[in-house]
């Protein structure tokens, strides 16, 4: 019970950790982004840790659904006004 928790309170995260690393990948492909996210999830999930005890059953799986939780967030952001934000700071095409 205690790694769901920790899940869900990464899962609180995942947009921040997506705008940082929009912020600091901004030049690099969309899949080294998203890898970047998933590291930092990863990381703050200790999932190597998970895996040995484990809480984590399907590697493959829950990297699957981390990916998909990524995705969301990209789709979200990308339909709000934090994307529309972002294009009026880089300004209009051609300038």
């Amino acid at each position: 019970m205690v790694f769901l928790t920790k899940l869900l309170q990464a899962i609180g995260f995942v947009p921040g950790i997506v705008t940082s690393v929009e912020g600091l990948f901004n030049h690099h492909s969309g899949a080294e982004k998203k890898d970047a996210v998933i590291s930092f999830l990863e990381a703050a999930l200790a999932t190597g840790d998970s895996l040995a005890s484990g809480e984590i059953a399907d590697q493959a799986g829950f990297k699957q659904g981390l990916s998909k939780i990524i995705d969301g967030t990209v789709q979200c952001l990308n339909a709000s006004v934090w994307a529309k934000a972002k294009a009026a700071v880089a300004g209009p095409q051609g300038s």
